[in-house]
């Protein structure tokens, strides 16, 4: 049954479309309508279908599913999001509300540190992309006439801010965009955790020397922080590489969860948290050396040295650690044989050096692989002890070399990079300095995944009964769900109220569903505060749903300002307020959720 034109344009706007009503109120017949009433007097009830009932399949979950179901699966039975096709991801009414708090926070506190919003174009052109080395990129989406999809904005910006910045005099610049991204994910899992298409948070900032690009960074790292105390999630900046991104400088955020694909390593000394890519250790002196190692071959940008690195056989090697003693380290050639072939001349041998790094895992008790070209020992150096494993939990900080390293799995949520010179340097774009030479911008890029924030943020919080959104995050702040026996006229006031002080209420008067089950079914969804108006009217009872992540409530509760008090329950905290104090209760405890 599709509601007419005229019909629409006498009522407010529909939250959903109109047009799947029918589907999610069998409830009530067409024939109902015509016979008894008007179109009007169930347009409540339409604006709950259309924006909870969509795309819900709450029937077919029972405590089980909802203990077990994977969180982009649980996502989808309750309406959130849909997802027809691997990496492709639908946004229902609720959804969207949650994705838009988000997207509101970050806004905000990237205005605040004086950043410019943009929004450029999904599409690039390949020759910005083949200048800094990118183009050959598997994951780029490529489209016809040379043109790719963009997973991220670094080559167009710096475009953008070459041809509109030619002085010294206007930077620092930051700016930033809200916009979808794509990625050509092979594997693509998770739901909003790894998919095709996702809504990211890119930002760029262009600066006219080293201090004044180190401080830019510091001063959106502070950002970053501010961001994601408001979302109200616990999280941790770690030190990590920088990848293909580029620069050696650069901060992961991440929320600590077992079912992360990040493994974070947190010293007890010095307190560092870095990623996997990023930490280094040193046995314990307890530890055993290495049996048998293993030689991996690399060469330096100038082509005239052998890298061999030694590492024990049953650990995994990062060739980027080497970097700390061969800072020319090339590791764009990963190719074993097209290295040695560099150095299988006969003269080579004479007229190039062979520099050997050992692991400190690596000693005189262990078996070391044959070189595998020839070589002069006068044409040779050692060095020792250089971590050039993947850290194992237990083992000493390669840092301070005093504490002991503790794993845990993390999910990435943002990402921070100085990039100095790397864009800006490939591309041709800079500014005239103050003595009058062209210098390139030093840069730095940050972003957050804001699609996959919502998803992560799920998948942190939730518990055994369903989703729990943070306050600042949840499609609603609070549902009310009357009882039995409740006055419409007395809901239809405290919604009001708690509306006109800022607070989104979702209403669930669905006929025909008992009062058990629309708490259960709303309890699911993850509402911060759930307000229960029936038989103890005009006390209302009020459930918190959300986790705690401040005291507030308690002291204001203690201090005996209104009327309210703290009842035992079986179904988790619960309060009963006077109604004439709702608004105020509801706002202090949402301070804390």
């Amino acid at each position: 049954m599709a509601v007419s034109k005229k019909a629409r344009e006498q009522h407010e706007p529909f939250v959903g479309p109109t047009t799947i009503l029918s589907l999610t109120l069998a409830s009530v017949s067409p024939q109902k309508m015509s016979s008894h009433r008007s179109i009007s007097s169930f347009l409540p009830r339409f604006r709950y279908a259309s924006t909870i009932a969509f795309g819900r399949r709450v029937a077919e979950l029972d405590a089980k599913a909802i203990r077990e179901l994977p969180t982009h699966e649980l996502l989808q039975r309750l309406g959130y999001i849909r997802q027809d096709h691997a990496g492709l991801v639908h946004w229902l009414p609720l959804g969207l509300r949650t994705l838009r708090n988000i997207e509101t926070i970050i806004g905000k506190r990237m205005t605040e540190c004086g950043s410019l919003e943009v929004a450029l174009s999904s599409i690039s052109g390949s020759e910005l992309w083949k200048k800094t080395g990118r183009w050959g990129n598997e994951e780029l989406f490529k489209l016809k006439g040379d043109f790719c999809l963009v997973p991220t904005c670094e080559e167009e910006i710096t475009r953008l801010v070459n041809d509109a910045v030619s002085s010294y005099k206007e930077l620092p610049l930051v700016v930033h965009q809200i916009t979808r991204k794509y990625r050509d994910e092979k594997r693509p899992r998770a739901g909003l955790l790894r998919g095709r298409e996702f809504l990211m948070k890119d930002a760029y900032s262009f600066d006219s020397d080293e201090a004044g690009g180190l401080a830019t960074f510091e001063r959106l790292n502070s950002a970053y922080r501010a961001i994601f105390t408001d979302l109200r999630v616990p999280f941790v900046a770690a030190n990590a590489d920088s990848g293909d991104i580029g620069g050696d400088l650069s901060t992961e955020w991440h929320y600590r969860h077992s079912s992360g694909e990040d493994v974070l390593f947190e010293c007890s000394g010095c307190g560092s948290v870095s990623n996997s890519e990023k930490a280094t250790s040193v046995p314990a002196e307890t530890e055993p050396a290495a049996r048998r190692a293993k030689a991996a071959y690399f060469t330096t940008q100038s082509r005239d040295k052998l890298v061999v690195m030694y590492y024990p056989e049953d650990r995994v090697l990062n060739p980027q650690f080497a970097r700390s003693e061969i800072p020319d380290l090339d590791l764009s050639l990963r190719d074993e044989a097209a290295v040695l072939e560099i150095f299988e001349d006969e003269d080579a041998f004479l007229s190039k050096w062979i520099v050997r790094i050992m692991d400190p895992r690596v000693t005189r008790e262990t078996d070391l692989p044959d070189l595998k070209v020839p070589y002069h020992r006068n044409a040779m150096s050692t060095f020792l002890d250089v971590p050039l494993v993947e850290a194992r939990e237990g083992e000493v900080c390669g840092s301070c070399f005093e504490g002991t390293l503790s794993a845990s799995r993390a999910i990435e949520v943002g990402h921070t990079f100085y990039l100095d010179e790397k864009y800006s340097s490939a591309l041709g774009a800079g500014f005239t300095d103050e003595s009058g030479a062209f210098t390139p911008f030093k840069m730095g890029c940050y972003g957050i995944g804001v699609s996959r924030l919502v998803a992560a943020i799920a998948e942190v919080l939730r518990d055994s009964q369903g989703l729990r959104w943070p306050a600042t995050v949840a499609p609603y702040k609070v549902g009310i769900v009357p009882g039995s026996g409740a006055d419409e006229e007395v809901i239809t006031k405290a919604k009001t109220q708690l509306e006109e002080a800022g607070f989104s209420v979702l209403e669930d008067s669905r006929p025909k569903v008992s009062v058990g089950k629309r708490l259960r079914e709303n309890k699911c969804l993850g509402l911060p505060l759930q307000i229960i108006i029936g038989k103890l009217y005009p006390l209302v009872e009020i459930e918190v749903r959300g986790q705690r992540f401040g005291t507030t409530s308690e002291e204001a509760q203690r201090s005996g300002k209104w009327n309210w008090e703290v009842v035992s329950s079986d179904v988790g905290e619960k309060h009963l307020v006077h109604v004439d104090d709702l608004v105020e209760v509801v706002g202090v405890l949402l301070k804390d959720l």
